[in-house]
């Protein structure tokens, strides 16, 4: 049925793969809720949005989460699919990364989401359906070097939406767990370095990379085709991305353990 009606909260919205989501899903008719820092940012976004929702918030700021969460549900009367997307990248080498560098990237690429999906699930598995996507990247499939920062974050969201998976499909969750390679963004150019300040000059390789609104289409299709983990990357990239990826009978076979279940047994949960 594709996303026309469907109510859809971005993060990271106000720019690049966010951007480029509400772009894309406005065309298709979806109901929007757009967040990220940058109000004014997010505004522009909004005008080629349609029916939009701008709904700024820092997503480190985990105790405003419970009530924009319930702001965003009740604007939107139910959230169809969560957009993890907002994060920040890395660009030093660990031998030299000051360890609140660390703390930065962990808190935003994988602290964040997981508190934004932890207010929206119980909702999404009380009404019975509800698409859950992970933006992690091709560093967080395979360990890339000067990301060691933003690579255990990007795991660490792999996992987490591989645990919610298995828990939640049989309940009718989808979550969707996808990887970009290069997109021209200004991702490499907001990257930190060691001592925690902005890199301030892109690669070249973002700079040739795909097109944010070609990269998203694909991402869309992907997870309307019902794929779990969705790399988005040419070339050298997609090759050391899918040398990682989990192979699908990995998530039917926790899925039917759940479904059989499993947490039941194990005296855990009331599913």
């Amino acid at each position: 049925m594709g996303f026309a009606g469907q109510a859809v909260w971005i993060t990271g919205a106000s720019s690049g793969i966010g951007a480029a989501f509400a772009r894309e899903l406005a065309k298709d008719g979806a109901r929007l809720i757009l967040s990220g820092r940058k109000l004014a940012a997010l505004e522009e976004v909004a005008k080629d949005a349609g029916d939009a929702l701008v709904l700024p918030f820092e997503v480190t700021d985990h105790a405003a989460i419970p009530a924009l969460a319930a702001q965003a549900w009740d604007w939107a009367d139910g959230i169809d699919m969560l957009v993890n997307n907002a994060g920040i990248s890395q660009r030093s080498l660990a031998v030299d990364t000051d360890f609140p560098v660390y703390e930065r990237i962990v808190a935003v690429d994988l602290l964040a989401p997981i508190a934004l999906t932890q207010a929206i699930l119980p909702r999404m598995v009380a009404r019975g359906s509800g698409r859950l996507a992970m933006i992690s990247s091709v560093a967080g499939m395979a360990g890339s070097p000067l990301r060691s920062a933003y690579s255990a974050a990007k795991f660490g969201l792999r996992g987490y939406a591989g645990s919610v998976r298995a828990e939640t499909g049989h309940l009718g969750i989808q979550v969707h767990v996808i990887a970009p390679g290069s997109i021209r963004t200004d991702v490499s150019r907001n990257a930190l370095t060691a001592d925690g300040s902005a890199r301030g000059r892109s690669d070249k390789a973002i700079d040739n990379g795909m097109d944010p609104g070609v990269a998203v289409r694909q991402m869309l299709d992907a997870m309307l085709a019902g794929k779990r983990e969705i790399v988005i990357a040419e070339g050298i990239e997609r090759w050391l991305a899918e040398q990682s990826r989990t192979p699908d009978e990995v998530f039917d076979y926790f899925a039917e353990m759940m479904a059989k279940g499993y947490a039941a047994k194990l005296g855990v949960g009331d599913q």
